[in-house]
Order: C-alpha cells, then sequence, then structure tokens
C-alpha cells in the first residue's frame, strides 16, 4: 500500500472515531460476534494458511491460535457490558456532595503490529480487545507469514467497514510508512531491535504504546521436580511450533545432581512426542530460510547431546539438546527455534543471580516439589510472567495480564487487561449543585483554616 494511500485510510478511520459510532457498545458486541462467526466459518481456511507458513498441524494450529482467539471474543462478549460500565468510587467528604467514578474511554485510533510466529493468534486477540474498548484499528500483519496475513486480510474485509478496521499487508515499507503517522495508540509484538524502534518514534508524538517483546526465558529444575513429568511438559512447550514461541524456555538450569536424570527423560520425551520429527508431517517448519540460516548457526555439534539434524528444503530442524555454558553462541541471544541448552546449579541462590544479571525474561518457569524454593524463585527473579511446575500455559488465561517487564516488554493484554490497555480511564467527579462549601473559597479566615486542616490529615 502507498504512503498516501495510508495516510488517506488513517483519515478516513479518524472521520470514523469523531463520528462517535465506536462508542456504542451494542455496535462493539455485534461486530465481535460478527468477526467470531467469520472465523468459524473460515475455520480450515485458516488452518491451511498456517500449515503453510508455518508447518504447524491443525490441531496445534487449533489449540494455540484459532481457539485461543475464539475462546478471546467469547470472554469479552460475556464481560463487555460490565466492562465499559463506569466504576463508582469513593468520594471525599471534603468533596462533599457529589459522586465520583471511572469511565472507560477509547483511546482512538490504534495501530497494531504483529509477528508471524503465531500470526493468527497475535494479530487477532489484540484486535478484539481494541474493538471491545471502543477503538478504530489498523492491523500490519508480518509479511513473513503471507498466507495467514492474506486469510486475516480476507476475514477483516468481511466483518468490518474499512473506516472501522482494516488490513495493511507489505513488508518494512508498509511498516514505516505507517510509522510515520500519529496514532493515538501503538500495539507493537515483535523483536527487540524494531520494538525499540516502533517506542523511539511513538515518543516524538508522545503515543503510548504496548511492547510484547520477548527475551532468553530461563527453565529451573530443582532437584525436588518430578523428573519424568518436568521432562514431558518442558517438551512440549519448547517444541511447540519448532520453538519459535516467544514464552518458549529458552534453556535450562538444572541441578547437577539430576542433570543426566533430566536429560534421558527429555530424549525419551522427544521420541515419544515426535518420532522421526524430521518426517513427522505434524512437526512444525521454521518460517523462512532466514531464520533458519540463523538457528542452524547456534548448533555446535561438539556440544550437542541429542538431535543436531535439519533439512534445509523442508525448513525443518529436530529438536536437540546441547550442552551449553554461558559463553556458548546460542547463549547470546533468543533462540526461537528448536535447540535446548542445558547448564546446571548447585544452589538456589546461584540461580537467582544468574537469571537477575541477565535482561528481565519474557517468561520464567520453575520445576520444584520444594514450594519454598519454587517460592523463592518467583519472588526474587525478575520477568515478565511464568509458571511453577509447567510452562507457556500462563498466556492462555483470561485472568491473567500477559506482558513483559524490562528488556522483554512494557504493558500487558488478554481478556479484562486487554480491555484496560486499549482504554484511557477518565476520572470524574459529578458535582451537586444543591450544597457549596465556602471554606474553599478567598477570602480564608482563622476559622475556615481550622476546619480544612480538620478534613484534610
Amino acid at each position: 500500500m502507498e504512503k498516501e494511500q495510508i495516510q488517506a485510510l488513517l483519515s478516513s478511520q479518524k472521520e470514523f472515531f469523531k463520528s462517535g459510532r465506536t462508542l456504542d457498545v451494542e455496535c462493539r458486541r455485534e461486530y465481535l460476534q460478527s468477526l467470531k462467526s467469520n472465523i468459524l466459518l473460515m475455520k480450515d481456511e485458516i488452518l491451511d494458511a498456517l500449515k503453510s507458513d508455518l508447518g504447524k498441524s491443525y490441531t496445534e494450529s487449533f489449540m494455540c491460535e484459532v481457539g485461543l482467539t475464539l475462546s478471546e471474543i467469547t470472554y469479552l462478549l460475556k464481560n463487555l457490558t460490565k466492562f465499559t460500565k463506569p466504576k463508582r468510587v469513593k468520594t471525599p467528604l471534603t468533596q462533599f456532595k457529589s459522586k465520583s467514578y471511572i469511565m472507560p474511554a477509547p483511546y482512538g485510533n490504534v495501530l497494531i503490529i504483529s509477528p508471524w510466529n503465531y500470526p493468527f493468534l497475535l494479530s487477532i486477540t489484540p484486535l478484539c480487545e481494541a474493538i471491545a474498548a471502543g477503538n478504530t484499528v489498523i492491523l500490519k500483519p508480518s509479511n513473513y507469514s503471507q498466507q495467514t496475513s492474506l486469510v486475516i486480510s480476507k476475514l477483516i474485509a468481511q466483518v468490518f467497514p474499512k473506516e472501522l478496521v482494516s488490513v495493511v499487508l507489505g513488508g518494512r515499507e508498509e511498516n514505516a510508512s505507517l510509522l510515520e503517522n500519529k496514532f493515538d495508540y501503538i500495539f507493537f509484538t515483535g523483536g527487540k531491535t524494531v520494538g525499540k524502534l516502533v517506542y523511539e518514534i511513538a515518543a516524538k508524538n508522545l503515543t503510548p504504546v504496548t511492547l510484547e517483546l520477548g527475551g532468553k526465558s530461563p527453565c529451573i529444575v530443582d532437584k525436588s521436580a518430578k523428573i519424568n513429568l518436568t521432562a514431558k511438559r518442558i517438551v512440549f512447550g519448547k517444541f511447540l511450533n519448532a520453538g519459535q514461541t516467544c514464552v518458549a524456555p529458552d534453556y535450562i538450569l538444572v541441578h547437577q545432581s539430576v542433570k543426566d536424570k533430566l536429560i534421558e527423560a527429555i530424549k525419551r520425551e522427544i521420541k515419544n512426542q515426535f518420532g522421526n520429527a524430521l518426517e513427522n508431517e505434524d512437526y512444525g517448519k521454521i518460517i523462512s530460510n532466514r531464520h533458519f540460516n540463523r538457528v542452524v548457526g547456534l548448533i555446535d555439534n561438539n556440544k550437542v547431546i541429542f538431535g543436531g539434524n535439519y533439512l534445509e528444503d523442508s525448513l525443518k530442524i529436530e529438536p536437540t539438546i546441547v550442552d551449553a555454558t554461558e559463553d556458548d553462541a546460542v547463549m547470546q541471544e533468543e533462540i526461537f527455534g528448536p535447540i535446548l541448552p542445558v547448564m546446571t546449579f548447585v544452589t538456589i541462590d546461584e540461580v537467582i543471580e544468574r537469571v537477575n544479571k541477565n535482561p528481565s525474561p519474557l517468561a520464567l518457569y520453575i520445576f520444584a516439589s520444594d514450594k519454598k524454593v519454587a517460592n523463592k524463585v518467583v519472588s526474587r527473579c525478575r520477568f515478565g510472567g511464568g509458571c511453577i511446575n509447567d510452562v507457556v500455559i500462563h498466556l492462555a488465561s483470561h485472568d491473567l495480564p500477559f506482558g513483559g517487564f524490562g528488556e522483554s516488554g512494557m504493558g500487558s493484554y488478554h481478556g479484562k487487561f486487554g480491555f484496560d490497555t486499549f482504554s484511557h480511564k477518565k476520572s470524574i467527579v459529578d458535582k451537586s449543585l444543591l450544597i457549596d462549601l465556602k471554606m474553599r473559597y478567598a477570602p480564608y479566615n482563622e476559622k475556615n483554616k481550622k476546619i480544612i486542616e480538620k478534613f484534610l490529615k
């Protein structure tokens, strides 16, 4: 889309928002219901696109993308009336007689830039929340996941007038053209490098942002962990979507006394869950040649414990375990692929120090039967969110905010938290005309001074 077309599109959305039509809660509900209905009608088309882009099985794609999106819309529809109602709060006695309330109001024109790794979920979920809050939206899906982006564009055109929601397809030029315009809110999911650029550009217009980034999310395995179940859950979360998950366990820190036992259990689970992964049609592929070459370049054959094979033609890399140190290349960046580095520790205090000396990760996982150990790690380490005795499932809850911390992002969404992200909270005092306390007005006297001092303390 040309720069002038983008400007014209945004202008039409600004006019639409100014008309006040997005303030109609029932209208928002109807659009969300229509979106849900059309997703169900286009389910097979969406799943085919995800298979084409990322090699995901239909079950994985529905469970981790389409199903979670439908669930989010259902939740918003159920709670929309409650979310949009003004919330009464207490009024200080000094403001008698009046009532106070907080009124959620849409920001206005929202830009959502979504990534390629979960291209449907991470496009439509924030879009639903922005619409529920009463905004207009321009959605820019990733150019890497081209088939899914095309299906998203078709879906949105069937449901929304372009003045309310539009999709802009394309690559870096379109991203740059969009960011040249002033939006009322920007929601970005992606890598840290582009996230910093978005934040810098937004700052020029004082535009509020949510940045959902990533980082090297540690998975800590204490000596008190139930090793077989731990291995089963780690393998599920790490190799989901061929490791291309922002909250995947990036590396393992395991107590040295159970390292060998854990590795053997992980090997068994990889075989149980994927068999020969390179020939398994349900096992995903890397999104592009560029990312494939980057991930393959992180494999040090001298340190491979298990796996390490790949097929360039199909962009598949089998689940790979490596014996790592902190100086290895695989420990210098977020992997975003099916490589699992394993390192050891001796004390939990050592773990906490190692985690906190690095940039704050998006997620952290601790496997331990010893609750004191688990609680110490969760309370002392700096990270976005996580799980005790499981991985990745915290992002599937409507009642938990999902978001980063420090270098892994800022802001959060999902459920009510998503509605709040796209809403400005107006603070309103509705003052009675029947009573007017004179003590606040000049000229001041000693009597009024004493009354004021009595109330304001």
